[in-house]
């Protein structure tokens, strides 16, 4: 297996194990809507793409892309409304934007 597929691999199991862990803590709503999302689950999820980018330092800003796209699945799974599906990945896109910054930040001084 190649780096990029350790690392894709990865950053889609920590988003899928993440968000389905916090939306099952929120008994199902969507995870966005709750408190734990903005205090626990999107800051380990920057945290993590940070880890990502250090060890996987080439092209690091799709890290975070793929660990926040793994929410749709997770929605999906929980039986998430999909009439609000285009508006949810146009989110997951913004959401993506710091993720992105600190692992080309990260990815840069790894390759200095």
């Amino acid at each position: 297996m190649t780096n990029d597929k350790i690392a894709y691999a990865t950053a889609f199991l920590a988003g899928t194990i993440l968000w389905s862990l916090a939306t099952a803590i929120a008994g199902g709503r969507e995870v966005w809507d709750v408190r734990l999302y903005w205090t626990a689950a999107y800051p380990a999820a920057l945290l993590i793409s940070g880890g990502l980018a250090a060890l996987f330092p080439y092209r690091p800003w799709r890290w975070p892309l793929v660990m926040m796209f793994a929410q749709v699945p997770v929605m999906i799974a929980f039986g998430s409304n999909f009439s609000l599906l285009p508006l949810g990945l146009v989110l997951l896109a913004i959401l993506s934007l710091p993720g992105m910054a600190i692992a080309a930040a990260i990815g840069t001084w790894r390759r200095a």
